[in-house]
């Protein structure tokens, strides 16, 4: 633009300046940018929100979960559980479940109880869906496996099962009279930090 003074009426050029945009070849991903990082941490609470509805419902299956009541031989019963219960509340059912049948039980509390499987005592603030996330085993091989039903067995669609090796439930106070015996002298305290894999069937048989 050519302007011109009062004074002298010499023209003065006036030059406007240009503005510089984003060049579209340049990545500027690394460029600070709120509305790509209010999306991304959408996309991660999301996510988040997304895995602990999926933990809940695998928490809520039903299984039905057979188990010997074990007072030098073994009577079976059975407990509908869910998949998230404690050691403890699996306990208070099958207390339930054993004292209108058996008098040695009926004064006895869940803490007097001990779950027993596959030779490993298990903890009673452990929960069934915990010991199936760590794949928890022994020398045995894995402590729980929750299938489905066969469809013969004409049980609720979704109703699971442990089809391994049937756990026992037994009286603190039976352990503690019979524990140098078989077989409660082979029962161990069941520690998540043993890896029960290196254990090979020869070393099994030699302890």
């Amino acid at each position: 633009a050519v302007v011109s003074t009062q004074s002298t009426g010499a023209p003065i050029v006036i030059t406007k300046k240009k503005k510089i945009g984003k060049n579209p070849a340049v990545n500027t991903s690394f460029l600070p940018d709120k509305d790509r990082e209010a999306q991304e941490l959408q996309e991660i609470e999301d996510l988040k929100q997304e895995w602990i509805e999926k933990q809940a419902q695998l928490k809520a299956q039903d299984v039905e979960l057979t188990f010997n009541y074990w007072d030098g031989s073994g009577h079976r019963h059975k407990v509908l559980i869910k998949k998230g219960y404690t050691i403890e509340q699996f306990l208070n059912l099958a207390l339930d479940e054993l004292t209108s049948i058996y008098p040695d039980v009926r004064c006895a509390s869940v803490d007097m109880l001990m779950f027993v499987k596959a030779d490993l005592i298990v903890p009673h603030y452990l929960t069934f869906y915990q010991m199936e996330q760590m794949k928890a085993r022994g020398e045995k091989g894995p402590l729980f496996r929750f299938v489905p039903h066969r469809e013969e067995e004409n049980k609720p669609a979704g109703l699971l099962k442990d089809d391994l090796q049937y756990g026992k439930v037994t009286l603190r106070s039976w352990y503690e009279r019979n524990k140098h015996m078989f077989p409660a002298n082979q029962w161990k305290t069941f520690d998540p930090e043993v890896n029960w894999e290196k254990y090979t069937l020869e070393q099994t048989f030699k302890r």
